[in-house]
């Protein structure tokens, strides 16, 4: 097994279920059969205590699942787990390093045990067999509990990359359900902006309104009283049509047609922009030369180019019509 590096996180461990406790059952009991033991064991390390977790259920087990031993006491198991390797005690009566250890009470004079590990190389514990007799045929067969030990060391790399998995697809679904929450606040946050742009734009609107209505309202109380009088002060003709256009000009401005006029004619020149503005207040070319001061062929020069601009020309629409129906806005 891999060792832990240093850096690295160590794996939360996860429980073990009931199946593969059943399971680890059925392998220590096939363990006691087949090399005559009276205990197969699998032992799981604790901060300071091992603890028996499997126990075989076989005549003259003196173990019990859940009895615990004192950890650095001289076990067998101590030995194996400090040196992360197999141990096998033939008889530890003879055996100086062993006549004493705590498992002689029971009598267990043979052992043979193998390290636990986690995948990433933390401990588990052991997995064992102990007899009270040299026992020829367990140690002849080690290689089987080595075999055994693979078996659960599968299964807790199993269990670890099962836990992994279920905690990416918690982490996922939290993801998941974070994102959808922001995506419900946002679209809260612009429905709400949407709501007040709506609300700011009605304001806007009404303001205008009341602004437009407010102009008429002074042109028609404040201007145009005051342009009927004038008429009455005996001006000439060329008096009176400058009042006339004066008096269009400014009902014009009240209703908003002298914006959608000036982007219909964008393309015209200044002059002859200020043509079309009297042709459609119905003065003659007579009259538009004597009010620019300029003569008739030029007023006919402009109402030439105006109708090429327009596109009418080769059209029997007359500019005047055509001019009449831009006060409406189309």
């Amino acid at each position: 097994m891999a060792e832990q590096k240093p850096h690295e996180k160590p794996l939360e461990k996860p429980p073990i279920p009931d199946e593969v406790l059943d399971k680890w059952q059925r392998v220590v009991d096939i363990l006691a059969r087949l090399l005559t033991v009276p205990a197969g064991l699998i032992m799981r390390r604790d901060t300071t205590l091992h603890r028996v977790y499997i126990s075989s259920a076989s005549d003259g087990n003196p173990y019990a699942v859940d009895d615990t031993f004192v950890l650095n006491t001289g076990l067998y198991c101590d030995a194996v787990m400090d040196e992360r390797s197999p141990l096998l005690v033939r008889d530890a009566l003879a055996d100086p390093q062993w006549n004493r250890n705590p498992d002689l009470k029971h009598g267990m004079t043979f052992y043979l045990g193998y390290p636990l590990e986690w995948p990433d190389g933390s401990l588990f514990g052991t997995i064992c067999v102990l007899d009270g007799r040299p026992n020829d045929q367990a140690e002849r067969y080690a290689d089987l509990l080595a075999e055994f030990r693979g078996v659960v060391e599968c299964d807790l790399k199993f269990l670890v990359e099962m836990a992994e998995r279920q905690r990416a697809q918690r982490a996922l679904r939290q993801a998941r359900d974070d994102l959808e929450d922001r995506v419900r606040e946002r679209t809260r946050d612009l429905e709400a902006a949407n709501t007040a742009l709506g609300v700011l734009l009605e304001r806007v609107e009404a303001s205008k309104t009341a602004l437009e209505d407010r102009v008429v309202d002074n042109v028609q109380r404040q201007v145009l009283p005051y342009l009927h009088k004038l008429r009455r002060c005996g001006l000439d003709d060329r008096g009176r049509a400058y009042l006339r256009m004066v008096e269009t000009n400014l009902n014009a401005l009240a209703r908003g047609d002298g914006r959608r006029l000036t982007t219909h004619l964008a393309g015209l020149t200044p002059s002859e922009r200020e043509v079309a503005k009297l042709i459609r207040i119905g003065h003659t070319t007579k009259e538009i030369a004597t009010l620019m001061s300029v003569a008739t062929s030029t007023v006919d020069f402009h109402r030439a180019n105006m109708r090429r601009k327009l596109g009418l020309e080769g059209r029997g629409d007359g500019l005047k019509s055509f001019l009449m129906t831009l006060r409406d806005g189309e």
